[in-house]
């Protein structure tokens, strides 16, 4: 086989990402790969809150046309980055065993979440565990934050922040474990849709390449995050609203707990349920049904409204 062009954001987590692939694909058939730097739009504006960038798939979208245009052969994607639309002439032959899919706290003093000062200033991108944080200690300083994790916790070490919350697994394969103060629990704070998760995208006509990607899939991760991004796209959320959202197997079945909260953290709506993990996109729709009946779509709306002002 020719040496595959993998694309992938430039930042180091990335590059760790799409170098992982390129070890497996090495380990299991010696094929060569070369990886393509791709800047997205996430990458080109790092100040401006996501919200404000007026698109989904602010990271992925310019390496998807790389992947339609042939000038990459396959692509690496956090999955709690990609869109639960993606484009018709695309698939993703494997999504692979997800790391841990907490976040976790990185602060000055190594201290955890309860042993902030009132008033610590938390950084943090995500409406998702903005909302959490706020619910959990109204008296924080809670603030949006860009950029890669190396400068995030940079912030935190040279004292510009008291603490910023980051996915644990970035941190882990960055190698930086040793920062993390506290790992939460998902009853303090539930994860993003399919976070923790790496998964493989290429075009769906490259049916050799579409083979060989497909043993590196991982099902039980797969069908996890189908479920958490069935509910996602019945709530008609992109990546960016405060919904946390994790499932899990047990035997046979599916068990998915979601939430869905108000960006002050005043109000929340957690439900649970259960389903055959053969269809595990049936449970998503079930649960995103369930949640938008109990007004799920009313702090949705609102969130959205509060972002982009």
């Amino acid at each position: 086989m020719k040496t595959l062009r993998i694309g992938s954001r430039g930042s180091t987590l990335a590059m760790w990402q799409s170098h992982h692939v390129c070890g497996e694909l090495m380990r299991l058939w010696g094929c060569d790969a070369e990886i393509v730097r791709i800047r997205t739009v996430g990458d080109r504006d790092a100040e401006s809150a996501i919200p404000l960038l007026g698109s989904k798939g602010v990271f992925i979208k310019e390496i998807e046309e790389a992947l339609l245009s042939g000038r990459v052969d396959l692509a690496v994607h956090s999955m709690k980055d990609v869109p639960t639309e993606t484009p018709a002439a695309l698939i993703f032959p494997a999504i692979l065993k997800r790391g841990d899919a907490r976040d976790c706290l990185i602060s000055r003093g190594h201290l955890q979440l309860a042993q902030l000062p009132p008033g610590a200033v938390v950084g943090t991108s995500s409406l998702r565990r903005q909302a959490q944080l706020r619910g959990f200690r109204r008296d924080l300083d809670v603030r949006d934050l860009r950029g890669n994790v190396e400068t995030r916790m940079t912030k935190v070490d040279e004292g510009e922040l008291d603490a910023v919350v980051i996915a644990r697994a970035g941190v882990e394969r960055l190698r930086a474990a040793r920062k993390i103060a506290e790992t939460f629990s998902t009853e303090v704070m539930l994860p993003a849709v399919g976070q923790g998760a790496l998964c493989i995208e290429t075009r769906a006509e490259d049916t050799e390449l579409v083979g060989l990607l497909g043993a590196l899939d991982d099902s039980e991760t797969r069908a996890c995050v189908t479920a958490e991004r069935a509910l996602l796209g019945r709530l008609e959320g992109g990546c960016q609203v405060p919904l946390g959202a994790l499932a899990h197997t047990e035997g046979e079945s599916l068990v998915l707990e979601a939430c869905v909260m108000a960006l002050d953290g005043g109000e929340s709506i957690r439900r649970i349920a259960r389903g055959r993990a053969a269809v595990p996109g049936n449970l998503g729709i079930e649960l995103g049904e369930k949640l938008l009946a109990e007004g799920a779509g009313r702090l949705l709306e609102r969130a959205r409204q509060n972002a982009l002002r």
